[in-house]
């Protein structure tokens, strides 16, 4: 068994936002990618898309969620699940800060503006 603490997870930021990977490869995870995403208030992701399946998990605050066409007001306990290349936009509307999990598979990739990325909180 591999132990990956918040305490000694990296920590990447973008747009604001703040990803802490815990269960990623390199991290000892050999299918799967989990890192804690921290959102400061009013922080908003660009429009984005996923090569993988992603799921979030909302533990505190609240965070607006836009996946393809339907939007959604996350509040602690909620999980929203974005198809892979469905575009995926997130948002914190509220004055204090919002934190998340979120779970992808290994090797998964983003694509923003045209451009594909290997995000570094994932590998």
């Amino acid at each position: 068994m591999t132990l990956a603490t918040l305490a000694c997870a990296p920590r990447f930021e973008n747009a604001g936002f703040v990803f802490r990977p815990l269960a990623v490869p390199s991290r000892g995870s050999a299918e799967l990618a989990v890192w804690a995403l921290e959102a400061p208030p009013g922080a908003e992701s660009e429009r984005h898309t996923v090569s993988r399946e992603e799921v979030l998990v909302l533990h505190e605050g609240r965070m607006a969620v836009e996946v393809g066409d339907d939007r959604h007001e996350l509040t602690p306990g909620d999980a929203v699940i974005v198809p892979p290349d469905t575009p995926v936009r997130l948002r914190n509307p509220a004055d204090r800060p919002a934190r998340l999990t979120v779970c992808t598979s290994r090797g998964m990739r983003g694509t923003v503006h045209g451009r594909t990325i290997d995000p570094p909180w994932a590998r």
